[in-house]
């Protein structure tokens, strides 16, 4: 017995798909599945039509780039999306709250609460204690506008999150 020679070069290729399919979970990016279906398919065709060394690897080359790119075109024209597009933007998730100026602005910036955090904040000149309404981030900065009362709101600001 002489190392892989004991085994059918379709279960190789088998192994060889099913062992990328589960490295495929443990690194980032989606790129490692369409080798293995590429190995996968170069050993049901090892296994059904009796291919050569030189002939499996070639089927394994093709297939793999085939795959690639067939599906690197398939994501670009329909993007995987994800249920929350804000996950990962802690400043678009705050829009439309309320924060407490701590840092009066002056020259159009200054700091604001916003729950346990203080975050540097553009807008307007404000004076310190006042509140204001998050409309939007650029980056880690908020962006900012007092807030206003209509008059049938009442006098109490609305409570901060």
């Amino acid at each position: 017995m002489n190392g892989l020679d004991s085994f059918d070069p379709h279960w190789i290729w088998i192994a060889i798909g099913l062992a990328l399919a589960a490295l495929e979970l443990l690194v980032p990016g989606v790129y490692l599945i369409w080798l293995a279906a590429a190995a996968l398919v170069t050993g049901a065709l090892t296994y059904f039509l009796g291919l050569g060394v030189a002939a499996q690897v070639i089927d394994f080359v093709f297939l793999a780039l085939i795959f690639a790119f067939s599906a690197r075109r398939f994501l670009r024209d329909k993007p995987i999306v994800g249920a929350d597009p804000l996950l990962n933007k802690r400043g678009g998730r705050m829009v439309g709250e309320t924060a407490v100026v701590t840092q009066a602005f002056d020259g159009g910036s200054g700091r604001v609460r916003h729950g346990d955090s203080e975050w540097l904040a553009r807008g307007p000149d404000i004076a310190a204690g006042a509140r204001v309404r998050i409309i939007g981030s650029d980056g880690s900065i908020l962006l900012v506008e007092p807030l206003t009362l209509l008059a049938g709101e009442g006098t109490a600001p609305p409570k901060e999150v």
